[in-house]
């Protein structure tokens, strides 16, 4: 008999696309996508059970138990490290985390460099592995006006099309890593849930690559 799979996805645009594509894969519940107040979202055929959340807070349901599986974006996997397994690239949500500041910056390598940025962790472990002493400048929102009015030397974000910096005086100085949509999963529900996971795995693989 199989198992239901308990799937958290990302609130938003990206969610909404995710959706899509588990639909397309065999696991549509076409209640999610209605106007109302419910928070669960099942169809028993198809042995799924979708709930909305923050993306940010994707991570913590999968790794905690609450969800079986989720997506989270590499960003937030990589800020957050949550001890969960990466099953698949979904390629979707694709952009890039860079390095930024104003075009004309160069760092010279003295003093201590300042960097505002959403994501402390990424930022610290790229840093660290140049050898290079910074002070992080934790920001929420707006992280591009950070170097514009002097709070800091460079920014660490998230950058899709490069328009705002453009728009700005701002520029990618260095791209740290390429950044897209991943399915994860909680590692002890995985031992009990394997094959309907890796089913489903493999359908959105499939759906992924048509």
């Amino acid at each position: 008999m199989s198992r239901m799979i308990n799937v958290a996805l990302p609130k938003g645009r990206l969610g909404e696309d995710v959706y899509a594509l588990f639909a397309s894969a065999g696991y549509e519940c076409p209640e999610l996508l209605e106007e109302n107040r419910k928070l669960t979202f099942e169809n028993e055929a198809a042995g799924v059970r979708y709930f909305w959340v923050k993306p940010s807070d994707v991570a913590i349901y999968v790794e905690r138990g609450a969800a079986d599986i989720g997506v989270a974006g590499k960003d937030i996997i990589l800020e957050y490290s949550p001890d969960a397994y990466e099953l698949l690239d979904l390629n979707m949500g694709k952009c890039r985390m860079c390095v930024a500041g104003p075009k004309d910056f160069t760092d010279s390598h003295t003093g201590i460099l300042r960097v505002a940025t959403k994501f402390p962790a990424i930022a610290r472990r790229h840093y660290a592995a140049q050898s290079r002493e910074i002070d992080v400048i934790r920001l929420n929102g707006s992280i591009e006006l950070a170097p514009i009015l002097g709070l800091s030397d460079v920014i660490v974000d998230i950058v899709e099309t490069g328009k705002t910096l453009k728009e700005n005086g701002l520029a990618v100085l260095e791209e740290i890593v390429p950044i897209s949509a991943r399915l994860i999963a909680n590692k002890a529900n995985y031992k009990f849930k394997g094959a309907e996971i890796d089913a489903l795995r493999q359908k959105l693989m499939e759906a992924v690559d048509a």
